[in-house]
């Protein structure tokens, strides 16, 4: 069984000048409990190729045991170096789609069209769609084929306004996820700043921040072998 798991190919942080991209724990968190599980991954971006990795993360979290483990293995490095556009990923391939976060996904997975059609297939096949801090940003703009957003009317959580806040970035962003999923009709839950909180809503598995990356995965794996 399969997993798509999506980064960022965004690498600029709005007008700062600094870098941002995808974010650390966030990929190699979910990248270990998918392949402890058994699962294979494939590494894929909005348009295919070279992704950035978030320096600050990078910092953040150099003495992670498990995020040590991940930058070593040097073929995952290179399937992120060369991933997959979501143009050329074939839907029914996959039992989940998972979406990491990091602040350059705010500007290319909200309006990514193929992004938008693959999610859509993977849900209404019975696959699972996952996100993780701001990897809902992926989410904002999926309608299902009766018209509805696929966030409607489900809990779901992501990187909050108050967290937003508190990392200084709300006037750097183009939108702040939690208004943007509430607009969208999701049921949006909010725990404490950068502690752990994951929602599941049937096979809609979101986590709030990097805290919940690991739990967000397990959730994902637990979906996946229930269906």
């Amino acid at each position: 069984m399969a997993v798509l798991l999506v980064v960022t190919g965004h690498g600029e942080l709005g007008g700062t000048g600094k870098r941002t991209g995808w974010y650390l724990p966030e990929v190699a968190h979910p990248w270990h409990v998918f392949t402890q599980a058994g699962l294979s991954i494939t590494y894929a971006s909005p348009k295919g190729g070279k992704t950035p990795l978030d320096p600050s993360s990078l910092e953040a979290f150099k003495d992670d045991p498990i995020c040590k483990q991940f930058l070593k293995n040097s073929d995952v490095m290179s399937q992120l170096d060369n991933t997959t556009s979501l143009a050329d990923v074939k839907p029914s391939d996959y039992k989940a789609i998972f979406f990491a976060g990091g602040h350059g996904t705010m500007w290319d997975f909200p309006d990514d069209v193929n992004l938008q059609k693959v999610t859509a297939a993977i849900y209404e096949q019975g696959g699972v769609v996952s996100s993780v801090c701001h990897g809902p940003a992926a989410l904002l703009n999926v309608k299902l084929s009766d018209g509805s957003y696929l966030v409607s009317g489900k809990k779901v959580t992501g990187f909050t306004n108050a967290e937003e806040t508190a990392v200084q970035l709300t006037e750097v962003v183009p939108f702040l996820t939690e208004t943007r999923l509430r607009e969208r009709g999701g049921d949006f839950v909010e725990g404490p700043l950068f502690q752990e909180l994951v929602q599941v809503s049937g096979r809609l598995v979101t986590g709030q921040n990097p805290a919940s990356a690991t739990g967000t995965a397990a959730a994902v794996v637990k979906v996946i072998n229930s269906s």
